[in-house]
């Protein structure tokens, strides 16, 4: 075996060491620098068999240009069927952590794949992890909007009629985090581009066929949205201009989204507004989130998708209320701060008919 070889054995023989030892990045950025391809793509296949998340921490503190290797490696493992859902948990965590090389996912084939898989795949699991995904990284490849807007539509479109029509009879725990998901979308994309979306929503569901999806999906979201300002001053080719990203930070593009928002839970990004202002904060809206119980049955240790995988634990703690995003750490959510965090739309309680 050859030297190269046996150090990345010993590498991934230290990652099963309680705590992650600054040698150990000693040795991955040596390793890097030798054989850079084949010491990520062990990492890799190493996090897709043993879910570790010391090889989180190995492959977020990467730099480029190593991180093309990477997003080979990951779209190639998302291209996999039996290694789709453990590669989507896994790019969830690193894009989490807003790794220097985020944006390049933009450009790279792994973007593609993505969208891909959110238009055809069939289980419910891994149609949740990937637009958790979607939701957090658009802040992220704001300029992406040019070439995948109507890829970002379709996705949108897909799921809303999926949460509606459960076509394949999905548990309705599952639903509910669809339904969330399909919420948090609808947010970001009206935010980042409302005048394109509200385009195609008119567009979309004009249709005979998409009307009942409608009334009970989409409606009850606009209702909970202010009229975005661009609606007005704005036009579809501007928004979708990579220009107008430029002098934006991720957590610019997150608050711009929520400032459109009339749900209570995104109503944190006005308190500076009001506290420094002598004009009297109006009252809030009722909170159209139902207090649903959704923790693991007692007789269940654990759910499995509809292909038999074991449930990401978002799908165990997917924040619903704010009783509940209290309760949060920050390791169990692929979102930086409580406005990423997917939360139960306004139609939900009517549509599942749950027990509060």
């Amino acid at each position: 075996m050859s030297r190269e070889q046996v150090s990345i054995s010993e590498l991934l023989l230290s990652l099963d060491s309680s705590e992650l030892q600054e040698a150990d990045l000693s040795d991955l950025w040596f390793l890097l620098s030798d054989r850079g391809g084949a010491v990520l793509s062990s990492l890799v296949e190493y996090y897709l068999d043993s879910s570790s998340s010391q090889v989180v921490l190995l492959l977020s503190s990467i730099r480029e240009p190593h991180h093309k290797p990477l997003l080979e490696k990951l779209n190639e493992s998302l291209n996999r069927p039996g290694s789709r859902l453990a590669a989507l948990t896994l790019l969830g965590h690193l894009i989490r952590k807003q790794p220097p090389w985020v944006h390049h996912i933009s450009r790279s084939a792994l973007l593609p794949s993505l969208l891909r898989c959110l238009k055809t795949d069939s289980d419910v699991v891994v149609l949740i992890t990937a637009v958790l995904i979607l939701i957090t990284l658009l802040p992220m490849i704001p300029q992406a909007g040019k070439q995948h807007i109507y890829d970002f539509f379709d996705v949108f479109g897909r799921l809303a009629s999926w949460s509606y029509r459960n076509p394949g009879h999905v548990p309705v725990v599952h639903l509910v985090h669809l339904h969330a998901g399909v919420y948090s979308l609808f947010h970001r994309l009206y935010g980042m581009f409302p005048c394109n979306f509200i385009s195609y929503l008119r567009l979309h569901y004009s249709m005979k066929e998409n009307l009942d999806t409608f009334q009970e999906i989409i409606k009850p979201m606009l209702e909970h949205v202010r009229v975005h300002p661009e609606l007005v001053t704005g036009t579809q080719d501007y928004e979708l201009d990579p220009s107008r990203w430029r002098c934006y930070e991720v957590h610019d593009i997150v608050i711009e989204c929520s400032r459109v928002s009339l749900d209570p839970l995104e109503s944190s990004c006005e308190e500076d507004v009001y506290s420094s202002s002598s004009s009297p904060r109006p009252p809030p809206l009722p909170s159209p989130l139902p207090l649903l119980d959704l923790s693991p049955s007692p007789h269940s240790s654990e759910t499995l998708s509809s292909s038999g995988h074991q449930v990401f634990p978002i799908m165990q703690h997917l924040a619903l209320t704010p009783q509940t995003l209290g309760r949060f750490k920050p390791d169990q959510t692929w979102s930086r701060s409580p406005s990423l965090l997917p939360i139960l739309p306004p139609s939900a309680e009517e549509t599942l008919e749950l027990p509060l």
